[in-house]
């Protein structure tokens, strides 16, 4: 399978891009993120324009285009600055669960706000004590009126010190069903019992803002339940391959990103009387720097191309995942080597670029599930 993008899909790139050069601002960005704070005014321009949601359904503010557009939009945001592409774009990571699962009501009500940018979630992708896996907080059976009582606390939630929704996994403790389940709810920030317990200075990513959640009591209606009950977990597996796409897409921006600020700097820097792209060693480097590269979006691509035609593969969805973040760590990497001295100050953004790298692979989860997911669907089942 190969792809080619279409002349409406390079116009978006296009569009995107000049976006993205006249309103990110080097010396804003390397403020922001040294203050972790969201840039507010950039998103919400950006959802004006509907780069927010491009994938989403029309009726609800959305671009009714696919993955792959939103992919392009993601790739090429975090092209121009890792930092301010990943904060505009995961600004909404949630909203993916409404569009698939979410009453007529729930979307009618939220989507707009979302994508629209009147309205921030906070969902958390990853917990310290189970790298890789959803998380979950504990809920039971309330008062007359009240779906649940939440209580618990999720860590590392991304926008978790603005965000006006939450999106979370609850496991069902009550004794009527011991066993448990496991249902999707979105729980309002403003709610009683719904507290900032700790921020979270990042290594990378800074300006989205995560925080440890802590809920205490909280009484959530029933109107706040997504999709079935005790049906979570299987409709989070269900949207992974949006979620990882989107990961992926930031982590390809950010290695190409990378590249290009390295590849402009040994064009022009010299030593021993001789620009450094002269040598044979940095022709080589450059050289396998591209090669991840293309090899991380070819992948990237085609994984979106198979999800807009409604056959998701998981396989590649994880190996897009798992090689763009490689590259992107991979690549950052070695554009701070190019840079030499250079590379390890703020002023050159290569190495805000790697640390935004290593958290979007750290955010995609454990390296070793991803491959263990791959290697499995390989393998398949084994005849005892």
């Amino acid at each position: 399978m190969t792809y080619r993008l279409n002349p409406s899909q390079k116009a978006i790139q296009k569009t995107a891009l000049e976006f993205a050069r006249g309103e990110f601002d080097k010396d804003t960005a390397r403020e922001f993120d040294k203050r972790a704070e969201f840039p507010e005014t950039i998103w919400r321009k950006a959802a004006e324009l509907g780069f927010i949601g491009i994938h989403m359904p029309e009726k609800f503010s959305g671009g009714g285009m696919g993955s792959l557009e939103n992919v392009l939009v993601a790739e090429t945001f975090a092209g121009k600055d890792s930092t301010t592409g990943a904060a505009i774009m995961l600004a909404g990571l949630a909203a993916d669960w409404l569009a698939r699962f979410g009453s007529e009501t729930q979307q009618t009500e939220l989507l707009p706000e979302i994508l629209e940018g009147r309205m921030r979630t906070g969902a958390a992708l990853v917990q310290p004590d189970a790298v890789g896996q959803d998380a979950l907080i504990g809920m039971e059976d309330g008062e007359p009126g009240v779906l649940w009582r939440i209580d618990g606390e999720l860590d590392s939630v991304i926008n978790g010190r603005a965000a006006d929704i939450f999106f979370v996994l609850c496991s069902n403790s009550t004794f009527a069903e011991p066993s448990g389940g496991v249902s999707m709810l979105v729980v309002e920030a403003d709610k009683p019992g719904v507290t900032v317990e700790k921020d979270h200075p990042m290594l990378g990513l800074r300006m989205t803002g995560a925080a440890r959640i802590k809920f205490a009591g909280v009484h959530v209606p029933l109107v706040n339940l997504i999709g079935r009950r005790n049906q979570g977990l299987k409709q989070a597996s269900r949207i992974l391959p949006e979620s990882r796409l989107l990961l992926a897409a930031l982590a390809l921006g950010t290695a190409q990103g990378a590249f290009d600020r390295a590849l402009a700097h040994v064009r022009e820097r010299e030593q021993f009387g001789k620009k450094i792209a002269g040598f044979q060693v940095t022709r080589h480097k450059l050289a396998e720097m591209a090669l991840q590269i293309e090899q991380a979006r070819c992948l990237t691509y085609q994984a979106a191309l198979q999800v807009d035609g409604k056959k998701a593969d998981f396989r590649l969805v994880a190996m897009a995942n798992l090689a763009a973040t490689r590259a992107a760590v991979s690549v950052a990497f070695e554009a701070i080597q190019l840079l030499g001295g250079y590379g390890y100050t703020s002023e050159y953004d290569v190495e805000r670029s790697y640390r935004d790298a290593k958290t979007l692979q750290v955010l995609s989860g454990n390296g070793n599930t991803l491959t263990d997911e791959i290697g499995d669907s390989i393998i398949g089942k084994l005849k005892s």
